[in-house]
C-alpha cells in the first residue's frame, strides 16, 4: 500500500483527551522549577507543543527513551524546538540510566538566569512528557544511581499511572537536586490521525480507545513501508502481507487462538468456535513493543 486509509475519522473524537487539570498543576509547579527534563519515545510525534508553550522559557533537556528498539538507520535530523523556540540539550538513554543527565542539568542551571530563585542552592527539575513514556522510571533510576535509594513513585506499562503532579523527590545530594513527577499530557487536539496512531502504538493512548485491529493494520503498513519484514520469519509466513486479515488469521490458526461465540439459529442458540482475531492483533502489537519484530522508528 502506498498510503494508509484512516476512513475519514475525526482525530478529535478518535483520540479524546481531557488533561487540562494536569496542565494547570504543572504550571503551578513551574514557579519553582529551574529546568525541564522531557522524556520522549518518539522523536517527533512524541512532542506536545501546547505543553512546551505553556511551560515557558526554561533550560530544557530532552531524553530519548527506548533507543535500543529504534532503527539505527532512521535518525531524525531534529527532535524539534524546546520552550521558547530553542533547541533542547539531547540525551539518548541507551543505558537504563543516562549518567550525563544530572551533570547536564546542573550545568544548564548554573549557566542560565534563575530569577527569584537565584539565592537558592537547590535545583528543582520538572519532568514532563506524554503518557507512558517512562518519566516515573527515570526518576526512580536516577534516585537509585545517585542516592542508592528505592523507588519513590509508581510505574506501570500503561498510560495514566501518574494522576497528578507529585511532591518533590530528591535524586542527588551534590548538587542538591529534586525532581517532580508529572502526569502524561497530550495536546487537547492532536494535529492529525497518524500522529495519534504512532502514540497509540507506543502505548501513550489506551489500545481500546483506538482499536487493536486498526492499530495492528497501521503497524503492518508501517513495517512494510520501511521494509521491516521480520514478522514474516517470526510468524512463519511465506511472504509479506499487504493487509492485516491474512496475517491475523495465520497467527490465530498457528497459535490456537479461538473464542466461543453464541450464534442464534432457527432451532435455538448454538455455540461455535471461531478464530480470535483481537487476541492475535494484541499479540502482534505486543511483539512490536517488545522489539521482537525488529528495530523500528515510527517517525
Amino acid at each position: 500500500r502506498e498510503r494508509f486509509e484512516f476512513g475519514g475519522r475525526d482525530v478529535a473524537s478518535w483520540f479524546p483527551r481531557h488533561m487540562a487539570k494536569g496542565l494547570r498543576q504543572m504550571r503551578l509547579a513551574l514557579r519553582r522549577a529551574d529546568c525541564l527534563v522531557e522524556r520522549r519515545h518518539i522523536p517527533l510525534s512524541g512532542r506536545n507543543p501546547a505543553l512546551l508553550e505553556a511551560l515557558g522559557i526554561r533550560p530544557h533537556v530532552l531524553v530519548l527513551n527506548k533507543m535500543d528498539l529504534a532503527d539505527p538507520r532512521r535518525q531524525p535530523v531534529s527532535a524539534g524546538p524546546g520552550p521558547g523556540g530553542g533547541q533542547p540539550q539531547g540525551v539518548q538513554s541507551d543505558s537504563p540510566v543516562p549518567l550525563q543527565i544530572i551533570p547536564m542539568v546542573a550545568r544548564l542551571v548554573a549557566d542560565g538566569p534563575r530569577y527569584h530563585r537565584a539565592k537558592s542552592s537547590e535545583h528543582n527539575i520538572l519532568v514532563i512528557g506524554v503518557p507512558n513514556v517512562g518519566k516515573s522510571s527515570l526518576i526512580n533510576s536516577l534516585r537509585r544511581l545517585h542516592l542508592k535509594k528505592g523507588k519513590a513513585t509508581a510505574v506501570g506499562g500503561e498510560p495514566g499511572i501518574t494522576k497528578a503532579v507529585l511532591s518533590r523527590i530528591q535524586v542527588c545530594e551534590k548538587p542538591l537536586m529534586y525532581l517532580v513527577d508529572t502526569p502524561g499530557v497530550l495536546p487537547p487536539r492532536l494535529g492529525d490521525v497518524e500522529t495519534g496512531m504512532k502514540l497509540a502504538l507506543c502505548g501513550a493512548i489506551h489500545d481500546h480507545l483506538v482499536g487493536e485491529d486498526v492499530m495492528a493494520d497501521y503497524l503492518l503498513y508501517t513495517l512494510n513501508k520501511q521494509q521491516q519484514f521480520g514478522y514474516v520469519q517470526r510468524y512463519g509466513l511465506g511472504q509479506p502481507c499487504d493487509h492485516i486479515e491474512p496475517l491475523l488469521k495465520h497467527m490465530a490458526l498457528a497459535q490456537g487462538r479461538t473464542q466461543k461465540v453464541k450464534v442464534l439459529t432457527g432451532t435455538g442458540n448454538v455455540n461455535m468456535m471461531m478464530l480470535n482475531y483481537p487476541a492475535a492483533a494484541y499479540e502482534f502489537l505486543r511483539d512490536f513493543r517488545a522489539g521482537r519484530l525488529g528495530r523500528v522508528t515510527l517517525d
